[in-house]
């Protein structure tokens, strides 16, 4: 793609299709809970986008008028326009966003012990405090299921929300400019100095590149793509019938380990282990590196044999040793390694970066005509460098006026910050299309502190802007702007492909409010099928008043093992550097615990073993013709996933395809 441009009309078709999807995806997630179209980093959103103009509509255009046919690089903005826009219109920002802020006034409203004393402490103007308005959002409109979508957005009482709306806005908008300064400072060391791969960007380069050259047809009729294609196009076939018509036989995808593992023992971290079979998810195991995708399962089991081990020793941990916790998943002591991995590894991220690093400070003092904006970036380094100083100080800014001490704001949003890079380098290098931080970033500060010592208000904003924008990694937008800054490599006119990304952004945040708005009103918040999204947020307040009504001391054993992920993960790190037969990544270690490897680690072992022994066996001509077969998997998993969620749209109930 080097030198070529980009069409203003196909950033116009990346606006308007995102748009449709972030009006449509509330609704769809939510409402019907159909298979998401923002589920993950390879959503099917996105993939329908792409199959529709690469299989579909380039062909005809083709025949047609020849250049209105999409090149590849093309087709690559389009999907990550929807990508990008789709994340936040769903996990990514707003499932929770309004039940977060509109929690403590709820609370209030039912009775709850923690709601007035909250209300009392947070903002005036960021959290809404009208007890009776927030009822109305939480019951929905007299009739308001009778009433069409703009008669909704009508009645709205939007003076209530413009405040908070507004003042919110600004630090989403802070955090975001600097994801996207960050992506621009790391982006051309991963992509152009160490060469990363990028698994999950594989099948959509793939597609773009044969659509282009009018070659697309060949590559899915060739057989062993077709072999692979069909595995998931019978196993879905059946298993979404037998949804609907129950006398059709299923295929189980889903095995429990729980009736063959002792309750107590060695192995009796073992006994709530799950054997899923996902073809997509064995394809992108295939895909990624062997190191990487050995890591992931054999790291998975590694930490399933701690609890037994722990039992051997006569070590039972109780979950009250790690006090009040936010992490999404942590559930044990032992899991407080996360906390110290994580930190580590972000330090060799720097490490590996440390000239390219130099020369980006460089050329933002302007010195020496260095940080000229290398080839394979999608953002100067300099702009990069203004963007994310902008929106961290912004950020910090915004939060200091909110009545938050300055050191706690600044260290607390530098670990955040932190946090969300190594989760980005995870996910793009590991081929995950399915993500769950352990711990939230909060667990390391109130492991190591004194909860007294830190002001009741800087704690309580501080646990409910993690809540909004730094734990629920599903969906989150640094890894969909990384693909997209991979995405544009080599573009002459990586301006336009810019303008496409930011725009998805903003609309991914004002429609998608907008439909969450209006759903929520139509329907109540507590009519809609979504307890997660309730529930977590409760919980997150809950945990708050907890807190400041009883103080917490340092946890010994949480920094006990956040000591011991330290030291392991810097064991990695000199093992992956300093010896070639190194067989470890360390990243496979950052994904221990979290709950996404739970339903990956059996997908990613079969892709690794098929990985190993085409190379061993077949060597490399081998598997590159079997890279195919696997592509296959993941398109046909896709593409049934689409046309479940289709049929999804018009029944009373869904057939997931994907856990997502």
């Amino acid at each position: 793609m080097e030198g070529r441009k980009l069409r203003w009309g196909v950033v116009g078709i990346g606006i308007a299709l995102s748009v449709v999807f972030c009006a449509l995806t509330p609704y769809n997630n939510v409402r019907l809970q159909n298979s998401p179209l923002a589920g993950g980093h390879f959503p099917l959103a996105s993939f329908a986008v792409l199959l529709l103009f690469g299989v579909l509509y380039n062909p005809v255009a083709r025949k047609i008028r020849p250049t209105a046919v999409l090149a590849a690089h093309e087709l690559l903005l389009v999907w990550a326009m929807v990508t990008v826009s789709t994340g936040i219109a769903y996990t990514g920002l707003f499932r929770t966003f309004l039940i977060n802020i509109t929690t403590p006034a709820w609370l209030t409203a039912t009775g709850h012990p923690a709601g007035k004393a909250l209300l009392e402490l947070l903002p005036d103007g960021l959290f809404p405090k009208d007890t009776e308005t927030v009822q109305l959002l939480y019951r929905g409109l007299e009739g308001g299921r009778n009433l069409a979508w703009h008669e909704v957005l009508s009645r709205i009482p939007w003076s209530f929300w413009v405040a908070p709306l507004s003042l919110w806005g600004v630090f989403i908008a802070c955090v975001y400019a600097a994801f996207l300064g960050l992506t621009g400072i790391f982006s051309h060391q991963w992509i152009e100095n160490e060469k990363m791969n990028f698994p999950l960007l594989r099948v959509p380069m793939e597609i773009g590149e044969e659509s282009e050259k009018g070659a697309l047809g060949r590559y899915l009729t060739r057989k062993t793509f077709l072999i692979g294609f069909s595995i998931p196009l019978l196993l879905h076939l059946l298993n979404g019938l037998h949804t609907y018509y129950p006398q059709v036989p299923q295929i189980p995808v889903l095995f429990l380990a729980q009736p063959y593992i002792p309750r107590e023992g060695l192995l009796s971290g073992f006994t709530k282990v799950k054997i899923y079979l996902y073809p997509a998810f064995i394809g992108f195991a295939y895909l990624t590196s062997k190191q990487v995708s050995f890591s992931l399962w054999f790291f998975f089991l590694l930490g399933g044999l701690l609890p037994g081990l722990l039992q051997l020793v006569g070590w039972k941990l109780p979950s009250a040793a790690m006090g009040t916790t936010f992490g999404p998943v942590l559930a044990r002591v032992e899991e407080m390694q996360m906390i110290g991995a994580f930190a580590v590894f972000f330090f060799f991220i720097v490490w590996l970066a440390r000239y390219h690093l130099k020369d980006v400070v460089v050329g933002f003092v302007g010195r020496n005509g260095a940080g000229e904006e290398p080839p394979k970036s999608l953002l100067h380094p300099r702009t990069a460098m203004i963007l994310f100083l902008g929106g961290g100080l912004g950020a910090v800014s915004w939060m200091v006026s909110f009545g938050m001490d300055p050191v706690p704001a600044v260290l607390f949003l530098g670990v955040c910050f932190m946090l969300h890079v190594v989760t980005a380098r995870l996910i793009c290098q590991g081929g995950l299309p399915y993500f769950t931080l352990t711990a939230a970033p909060s667990d390391g500060f109130l492991s190591m502190t004194a909860t007294k010592t830190i002001a009741p208000l800087t704690l309580a904003l501080a646990l409910v802007m993690q809540k909004v924008a730094f734990v629920d990694v599903r969906e989150s937008l640094m890894p969909s702007l990384f693909h997209a800054s991979k995405a544009a490599e080599g573009l002459r006119t990586r301006r336009r492909f810019l303008f496409g990304i930011l725009a998805a952004i903003v609309l991914g945040v004002v429609v998608s409010g907008a439909a969450m708005l209006v759903m929520s009103y139509q329907y109540g918040v507590t009519m809609l099928p979504d307890d997660w999204a309730v529930e977590t947020s409760r919980r997150v307040h809950e945990g708050v008043a907890q807190l400041l009504r009883y103080p917490e001391e340092p946890k010994k054993w949480s920094m006990v093992f956040a000591g011991v992920g330290a030291a392991v993960m810097a064991l990695l790190v000199f093992g992956y550097r300093r010896f070639l037969w190194w067989p470890l990544h360390p990243i496979g270690y950052l994904t221990t615990y979290s709950s996404a490897l739970r339903i990956l680690w059996f997908s990613f072992l079969v892709g690794w073993v098929c990985n190993t022994l085409v190379l061993r066996y077949g060597g490399v001509k081998s598997f590159k013709e079997l890279r195919r077969l696997f592509i296959g998997l993941i398109v046909g998993d896709m593409v049934m996933a689409v046309a479940w969620l289709i049929v999804g749209l018009f029944m009373p109930i869904s057939y997931h395809v994907l856990p997502l």
